[in-house]
């Protein structure tokens, strides 16, 4: 297979089990390029890329920016307020007056969920969710299921435990689909408060005890505390989420084996994870950054039918 089953890339749900492990595939040819002398090749030279990014965002837009660049597109960056942004006429707006500029490809991150089903239905260009609301973030996903299978060789039959609020989480929805298509088993842990209510019928176990999820994974995913997506107050403090939920040196080195550790950022160094964890031997936090370039290499360049 050669080709993705797919125009866009609007979340993993939409992709085949084929779709990620050709994805995969070619982030490793990408990866081989990135670490070469010379960086950049020209196969998407005569393509041109808008990055529109309605919410903040530092390392998924720097991401998608270098993998664009390294492919020799042209890129068009465009950020705005997201509080002056509501899905509907101002978006298909903003979007139609870039699209005036003959632009090819729309990597697009939105506070609203499904606003990048609702942009593919409505123009010609392949669209990449960059991560809309507490939906998808497939990007994501597919960086963290290329640095499993770096580190540990396969995916399939590995145990991922995913660790935080669930809740308000994009990564753990998209990592959730992406890993059960990839054969792994899939485990949440975190407080009831922060799981929806609708988890269990994804297939996955559910934990409440750190050390107990800890124990049953090969990989633990560290998620952050997602405030700015919280309106009411999910546990008392964050020091006590600490207490219960944060992985700290000493947790780790108790285990009965290494488990590999993995956060895709920004990480609240002391509060889901201590920096000597984060920086620690057992951590692959700074290889998902470096792997993100090479997957949204292989991501772009699919979408825009090179291969």
């Amino acid at each position: 297979m050669t080709k993705l089953s797919t125009k866009h890339l609007l979340g993993i749900k939409e992709l085949t089990a084929d779709d990620i492990h050709l994805i995969l595939h070619t982030a490793e040819n990408f990866k081989e390029v990135i670490n070469r002398p010379i960086k950049k090749v020209p196969s998407l030279r005569d393509i041109t890329i808008a990055n529109l990014f309605f919410e903040n965002s530092t390392r998924t837009k720097l991401s998608f920016e270098l993998a664009e660049k390294r492919l020799s597109a042209d890129v068009v960056n465009f950020s705005s307020g997201s509080s002056s942004v509501k899905k509907g006429e101002t978006l298909i707006d903003t979007v139609n007056n870039i699209l005036a500029m003959k632009v090819d490809m729309v990597v697009m991150r939105h506070p609203n969920p499904g606003a990048a089903v609702f942009l593919s239905k409505h123009i010609d260009a392949k669209i990449i969710n960059a991560g809309d609301g507490a939906h998808e973030h497939p990007t994501q996903a597919l960086l963290d299921a290329f640095s499993i299978k770096e580190k540990l060789g396969t995916i399939k039959g590995k145990k991922i435990a995913i660790i935080g609020d669930i809740l308000h989480s994009r990564v753990a929805l998209s990592n959730i689909f992406c890993l059960q298509k990839l054969g792994a088993e899939v485990m949440v842990c975190g407080p009831t408060t922060l799981m929806p209510k609708y988890i269990r019928s994804l297939g996955v176990k559910v934990e409440h005890n750190l050390r107990k999820a800890l124990e049953w994974c090969d990989v633990a995913n560290m998620l952050r505390i997602q405030l700015e997506r919280q309106d009411i107050k999910y546990f008392p403090s964050l020091r006590e989420y600490t207490m219960l939920f944060g992985l700290n040196k000493e947790i780790l080195d108790s285990l009965s084996k290494k488990i590999v550790v993995m956060h895709p950022g920004p990480i609240n160094r002391g509060v889901e994870i201590t920096s000597d964890v984060a920086d620690s031997a057992q951590s692959i936090i700074l290889e998902q950054v470096e792997n993100g370039v090479a997957v949204r290499m292989a991501v772009l360049f699919l979408l825009a039918g090179r291969a």
